[in-house]
């Protein structure tokens, strides 16, 4: 028998899409509507009843895969996601990544936006398969009903590391974080800028972190350790430069004096230590996030890939030279 998720599929919507076109609410654009209508007539679907949640209802809850392992960085983003859930009348299900896949599956939920980068992408997919849609933060995962939403990491990196380098900086080390594609593309943009204006790069000044302070404060031990510190420390997020700064600190090693330090996202400890870093709009990415998922819902969306631009922020971890 033919059923609501069998024409959503054929579609490329949501079953909550098709469920409001049979039901005949007026939430859905026109081309969308006649879409799923002609398909409808195209598959034999016979409509007895609504598909709805509880007493023919919208079904009105969306799961959030949240990740605690980065919990402060995300924060924001939740305040961003549940300013316009509450505005169109949504109910957020927070999910990590250990229960995300049995409430992503129930029946009671209408959309998914994934924030864990550690989520497995079997699971992701697996349950985009099923015609639930999903919203992507910071990772390319290419579904008919995943809309990606990244930030703009290359190009801000790049604008970042360039002014270093125009500012005499000829000597760096480069903290990563746990392999993703946001800390591939800040470290392809450090190693673009130093090909370009004919830098090398010490291999052995290459750390890899796992995006938290400790694990900063772990890659500072071993620069201490070089026979020559690197003028600049850059960093693929702010909390591995904050860790990295206060053992510097503790050890007698001056910022910006003896090294410069940067990062990337502008948590809220950047402001007040003076980091230079890059400026994540993390409540407006979120916000945004929620806001496309909402359009996709009612048949009014796309899932075509969006980008959230970034601006660097100077401040005082950055030793001026020229």
């Amino acid at each position: 028998m033919v059923g609501i998720k069998d024409i959503a599929n054929r579609c490329g919507v949501s079953p909550t899409t098709v469920s409001n076109v049979l039901n005949n609410k007026n939430n859905v654009g026109q081309k969308t509507r006649d879409r799923i209508l002609e398909t409808a007539r195209e598959l034999g679907y016979v409509h007895k009843k609504p598909d709805a949640a509880i007493g023919g209802r919208r079904k009105n809850t969306v799961a959030i895969n949240f990740s605690d392992f980065d919990a402060q960085f995300y924060f924001d983003v939740l305040h961003g996601i549940s300013d316009y859930a509450v505005k169109r009348d949504f109910n957020l299900l927070i999910c990590t990544k250990e229960n995300f896949a049995k409430y992503a599956d129930s029946d009671s939920i209408c959309g998914c936006i994934i924030m864990d980068w550690s989520t497995d992408d079997s699971t992701i997919f697996s349950i985009a398969d099923k015609g639930i849609p999903m919203i992507t933060l910071d990772r390319q995962m290419p579904h008919k009903l995943i809309k990606n939403m990244v930030t703009s990491n290359y190009e801000s990196e790049k604008t970042l590391v360039g002014k270093l380098v125009s500012s005499g900086f000829t000597s760096f080390a480069f903290l990563g974080g746990i392999d993703s594609d946001d800390n591939r593309e800040r470290y392809r943009a450090f190693r673009d800028v130093l090909r370009e204006n004919d830098i090398s790069f010490d291999r052995n000044l290459l750390y890899e972190g796992n995006w938290t302070e400790k694990s900063g404060a772990a890659a500072a031990r071993l620069i201490m350790l070089q026979p020559r510190m690197p003028q600049v420390l850059v960093c693929a997020n702010d909390l591995m430069a904050i860790g990295a700064i206060r053992k510097f600190q503790e050890n007698g090693i001056r910022i910006p004096d003896d090294i410069s330090v940067c990062g990337f996202d502008d948590v809220i400890m950047s402001k007040y230590l003076g980091l230079t870093t890059v400026c994540v709009p993390n409540y407006e990415r979120g916000y945004l996030a929620m806001q496309a998922l909402s359009d996709i819902i009612d048949g009014t969306g796309n899932f075509e890939n969006f980008k959230i631009g970034a601006r660097v922020k100077w401040r005082k971890s950055i030793k001026p030279l020229n």
